[in-house]
This record gives structure tokens, sequence and C-alpha cells, in this order.
């Protein structure tokens, strides 16, 4: 059942498609043209990612039992099917593009009791972030073997690079997030309350702090920063496809 319902969305393959329209763009020789294929690629990439990211939660969810999330739709990859448009897409991308922070983007609705132990309910929350490091780590290995065109090196390493800060911000072990939702079932019930009273606010706060207090910014993106490098990424591709990304700066 589990292949019959793993079926991408159109909506899902033209995200892919326009995003390979921005790979191609990228390698003309032409900075406007090139700077457009960059936004395009890295904006439809993420658009993407967080598509995967919602998918693995809802993959490991029906692996450890949750057989609603087939009904839901959450297997298709539709963006459609991860609650709110706006909050779940347009937002994030709206932060991506003024202030190049990847915020976490749409969420899928578990049935937590159908799922079949603590392990599998930490198995769910570990699923989104890790497939964000996934591909942040192929993204960046598919740029150093194949050695493309530097406008194409500079956006998927941007891109790259977005995926492993995603992976960084959504680990921590804060309610909200996908780290506290990993150590969330062994807590005692009293700090799940509180933790569960927490959840609508404590993600704005971190957002506010990593954008309004140098030193926590500084320090987000060096530890972003080192992983990437770990996983074979290049800082300096990245930081030009930042730079062009961010181009009106």
């Amino acid at each position: 059942m589990i292949r019959q319902a793993v079926r991408p969305s159109p909506l899902f393959l033209l995200i892919l498609a326009i995003t390979a329209v921005g790979c191609f763009l990228s390698t003309v020789d032409n900075e406007v043209v090139m700077t457009i294929g960059i936004v395009v690629t890295v904006l439809g990439g993420w658009t993407a990612s967080l598509c995967l990211h919602e998918f693995g939660h809802a993959l490991f969810a029906y692996r450890g039992g949750d057989r609603s999330v087939v009904f839901k739709g959450y297997l298709t990859l539709d963006p459609r099917r991860y609650t709110d448009p706006v909050l779940s897409l347009l937002l994030p991308l709206l932060f991506l593009a003024i202030g190049g922070i990847p915020l976490p983007g749409g969420a899928v609705w578990i049935n937590r009791h159908a799922l079949r132990n603590k392990g599998a309910e930490s198995a769910v929350s570990l699923a989104g972030p890790l497939a964000n490091l996934g591909i942040g780590i192929l993204l960046a290995l598919a740029v150093t073997i194949t050695q493309p065109a530097p406008g194409l090196a500079a956006g998927l390493s941007y891109l790259a690079s977005l995926q492993v800060m995603a992976f960084v911000l959504n680990i921590l072990p804060i309610p909200g997030l996908d780290g506290y939702g990993a150590i969330e079932p062994y807590l005692p019930y009293r700090y799940q309350e509180m933790g569960a009273k927490a959840r609508q606010w404590a993600p704005l706060i971190l957002f506010a702090v990593l954008i309004g207090i140098p030193p926590v910014n500084e320090a987000f993106h060096s530890l972003s920063g080192g992983l990437f490098g770990l996983v074979g990424g290049d800082p300096f591709a990245a930081l030009v496809g930042q730079y062009l990304f961010m181009f009106w700066r």
C-alpha cells in the first residue's frame, strides 16, 4: 500500500521542473540571466525541500503505525497538503528571501496515539531534519564531484548550506521544533505539558533572538557553516550564491 500511496503530485513535479529551469539559467554567461537562474534555483529547491521535509515525517509516521497520513495526502509531496499555504510556504520563502533564515515550513498532523512506541515518535520528528541534512549533503557532493558552471555551483552550494542550516535549526531541543519532538516522548508528563504550552511562541522567540542578537546569530551561522564544511560543502561558492540570491542588498 505504501508504494501506491507515494505518488509525487503534479504540483511537486512542476516545482522540480521550475528548479531545473533555474539551474539551466544559472549556467548562462550573462550576469542578469545567471542571477535570475540562481534565485529560481534557490526558491524552487527550497520549496521542494519543504515538501520532502514533511514527507519524511509522514513516511516514518506511516511506518510507525499511523495509516491516516495516506488519506490526508501527506505522501504525495503536494505542498497544498501541508497546512496553510501562506504560513507553511509563502512565509518561509519570504523570510528566506529577506533574511536568509531557513524557517521551518509546513506541518503534518500525526496521530501519535497510533504510533507503536516512543522510538517511532522520535523517528517521526527526526525524519524531517535528517531529510534536510541529506539533501544538503547530496547537493554539496554534486557540486564537488561534477564541478558545474560557476553560477550553478553558487546556487546549488547556497541551497545546500540552507539545508544544513535548516537541520541545525530544526534539531534544537526547543518546543515547536523537531529536536524537541524527538525527546518529548521521554520527558516527564509535567514537562510535556510545559512544552505544549510553549510550542506556539518558543520558535518565534528563537527567530527574534537569531535576528536581533548578533552574537547568537554569529554562533548559529558558525555552527551551520562548520557542519556545511564537514559534509563537503564549498563555503566560498555558497557565499557567492547568497550574495547573488540577495542581489538587491
